[in-house]
């Protein structure tokens, strides 16, 4: 019978069990949808014929809370959810969140800060001796030594202050099974240093084979370009055929050694880990709280693929899933999509067919199969490698038949879409259809800036390519008769982006005649390019400096001048205009951002005469709105 994994004694009890293999106690409310890690992985090792007891947001200041189960057979899982905790529970600007989506009814302070040391270490109160195997996006992107912007500190690997035996990185399920396998076979935990996908701790390192050693976490401490260095190296060991071991030490304390990462799933894996008998809902004990936000979004979505190869440098994808494309058959998404038609709540549409990207749904060439990602090389930066395949007919052809489907009036593609690799498929073919069939108005795309020093350091391509791209969509719509937006996502204060740059990004949008409702700050997360940028001030790729805009105030002042119409803002702009050496766009002229304020009724009388009138002023931002609507 299918049904939510055990939650309680109780539960345990129904399905005549004395006790589980594993508990997996997770940061998460119990989603049982395989969006969530957490349901990926318990669904697979109950598969494998494995007894899990599930343990969502326990009391971290109460014992009991993870002793529901009581002592596992095999071991403890533990994650700190589908997100980072720390981003989970802050801002950019260190300010709390007020609502956490992963938690019944979006309540905040559901789980604790670095929530999955925190959990480990209550288990260890009371299981002094029971494996525990860490894993999710917490646990994976802080698998070595790292830095945590929270604390502004340069922290040890997770697996030092967890206490904690095996750290799984990745997506982990092969890596899980294998760990699961090898405990019930009775080989004790100290000892499983072969499974790749995973990082343990040694005196020695006499079990590692073929390793690079990194600098100490000593030596970490006291220079920041080690750690650079460092960085740099660990994420040209991220690929499955061409990585090697690496060994970081924390002195009398031994080695933390990180194996290197599982091999891609096959796609026959890919449809059996989505096909597995999920619940595809929260679970019902949540239903009187009002459920859970997160669910809402992602409910009648399809995931099609795994993995990047666009290798953005504030993003973690590389060293989380990879840079190989891994997807799933047309028949396991079409028979996903056919069974959410029978749902209740289903009204005929699915929310989005991707993945980190949308539109990758193949390896980047044929070489990565058999012999790994270049190491030394991206894929789509600074320029398309030569051996890139740019071709869309796959994905093409899996949303139609999806679109086919009875029941479904209309499939969106919403996960985002790599513009620079539309612009490398000299076919229009998708680009019309997707503007046909799978945008409601709107298409979401991720330029991220247009001063081409900042995206340079962003590892996004050349603004020319994105102003390319606006081109060829305006076209397109307007062939087909559709007056259909383009939105942008821009960040602000990346490292390169000096007032200059900020200054830049302002005018550029008053040419566009557009305005962002929200901005993205950058955020050091951790385990990205741009985060090593933002500790060491160093490009980790070529050791050179980057300028970093550290400082909050300033921080504020390039976030402000993207959204330089908000008046909220006016006191910020007009700073970073003096300060950037720019009062010429302090004015009443057409190209000035803000009018000096204490003659701001002259300006509202200027407007008011020339709306009268239809003046030049109007007329030109209708022109730049215009612009925008279409492109």
């Amino acid at each position: 019978m299918k049904d939510f994994l055990p939650i309680s004694r109780s539960d345990m009890k129904k399905r005549g069990w004395d006790e589980v293999d594993f508990v997996y106690i997770c940061g998460d409310a119990y989603v049982d949808h395989p969006s969530f890690g957490a349901a990926i992985i318990t669904r697979v090792l109950e598969a494998h014929g494995y007894r899990i007891g599930f343990i969502a947001q326990p009391d971290w200041k109460d014992e009991t809370s993870i002793q529901i189960f009581g002592k596992p057979r095999l071991g403890f899982l533990v994650s700190a959810g589908n997100m980072d905790s720390m981003v989970n529970h802050y801002t950019v600007s260190k300010k709390r969140r007020n609502q956490d989506a992963y938690t019944p009814g979006g309540v905040i302070g559901k789980r604790p800060d670095y929530a999955t040391v925190v959990y480990c270490n209550l288990i260890r109160k009371v299981y002094k001796k029971v494996p525990i195997i860490i894993g999710g996006i917490e646990a994976s992107l802080r698998r070595l030594a790292h830095y945590d912007y929270w604390s502004n500190s340069l922290k040890h690997s997770i697996l030092v202050d967890s206490q904690a035996n095996l750290l799984i990185y990745g997506m982990g399920e092969l890596s899980v099974v294998e760990i699961a396998d090898a405990l019930a076979s009775g080989i004790d935990i100290s000892d499983i240093t072969f499974v790749r996908g995973t990082v343990y701790r040694a005196k020695t390192l006499d079990a590692a084979y073929d390793y690079i050693e990194l600098p100490t976490y000593e030596q970490l401490q006291k220079e920041k370009r080690k750690y650079a260095e460092s960085f740099y190296t660990q994420y040209c060991n991220t690929d499955s055929v061409t990585a090697k071991t690496l060994a970081e030490s924390y002195g009398t304390n031994g080695y933390v050694i990180q194996n290197p990462p599982a091999r891609p799933l096959t796609q026959l894996e890919m449809d059996d880990i989505y096909e597995l008998p999920y619940m595809r809902a929260y679970h019902p004990s949540y239903e009187k709280e009002g459920g859970v936000p997160a669910l809402k979004e992602i409910k009648f979505s399809l995931t099609s693929n795994r993995g990047c190869f666009g290798g953005c440098s504030f993003c973690a994808l590389t060293f989380h899933q990879g840079r190989v494309v891994q997807t799933r058959s047309h028949e396991s998404l079409v028979k996903e999509a056919t069974e959410m038609t029978k749902e209740e709540d289903f009204k005929g549409y699915i929310h989005d067919v991707g993945g980190p990207t949308a539109n990758f749904r193949h390896p980047a060439c044929e070489k990565q199969i058999e012999h790994g990602v270049c190491t030394n090389r991206q894929c789509l930066f600074p320029k398309p490698c030569a051996n890139l395949k740019a071709d869309h007919k796959d994905y093409l052809q899996l949303l139609q038949k999806i679109r086919e489907i009875d029941g479904v009036k209309k499939v969106f593609v919403r996960s985002g879409i790599r513009f620079d690799y539309v612009m490398m498929d000299s076919d229009d073919t998708f680009l019309r259809e997707l503007c046909r069939h799978y945008i409601s108005g709107q298409l979401r795309v991720a330029p991220e800036h247009i001063s081409d020093a900042v995206l340079d350091k962003m590892g996004k391509p050349r603004n020319q390519v994105y102003e390319k791209f606006l081109k060829r969509y305006q076209r397109i719509n307007e062939k087909y008769g559709k007056e259909q937006f383009v939105v942008p996502y821009l960040m602000s204060s990346h490292p390169g982006s000096t007032l200059k740059e900020a200054v830049e990004l302002a005018e550029y949008l008053r040419d566009l005649g557009y305005m962002p409702e929200q901005v993205q700050d950058f955020y050091p997360t951790p385990s990205t390019i741009s985060t090593c940028m933002y500790y060491t001030g160093v490009d980790p790729r070529t050791m050179e400096k980057v300028y970093v805009p550290v400082n909050p105030h300033e921080k504020a002042m390039q976030r402000a001048l993207i959204q330089y119409k908000n008046p909220k803002n006016y006191d910020l702009v007009k700073e970073a205009l003096i300060k950037a050496g720019r009062q010429d766009l302090i004015g009443f002229s057409p190209s000035c951002l803000i009018a000096p304020r204490k003659e701001r009724w002259r300006e509202e009388a200027w407007d008011k005469h020339h709306n009268k009138k239809g003046g030049r002023r109007n007329n030109s931002q209708n022109k730049r709105n215009g612009k925008h609507r279409k492109a």
